[in-house]
């Protein structure tokens, strides 16, 4: 069996509530890291998270930002694209061929 502790999940409203409390000078990253007992460098990055992305931060499991998500789906498209073209052009080189 493992030492090693498994990894906690935290909801999208609890992060946003943690950071409001440092955001909001309630409380101290060092404080909430120590009450919550949750390390201080996870909490910076949930502050620093929601710093740049209020509304879109903390997506969720597998999920990614819009942007990401739509940058994600046009690589997959222009894969796709790129394959196509490729077959056509190895069926216009065939063809071509038989030509001759």
């Amino acid at each position: 069996m493992s030492d090693y502790k498994s990894r906690r999940r935290y909801s999208k409203a609890f992060k946003q509530e943690t950071v409001e409390l440092i955001l909001n000078g309630t409380r101290r990253i060092g404080d909430v890291a120590n009450d919550l007992e949750i390390h201080r460098n996870t909490i910076t990055r949930w502050v620093r998270e929601y710093k740049a992305n209020a509304e879109d931060a903390f997506p969720g499991n597998g999920k990614l930002m819009p942007a990401d998500e739509e940058i994600r789906k046009l690589k997959r498209e222009l894969a796709r694209v790129k394959q196509e073209r490729d077959i056509l052009k190895k069926a216009v080189a065939f063809f071509s061929r038989d030509e001759e």
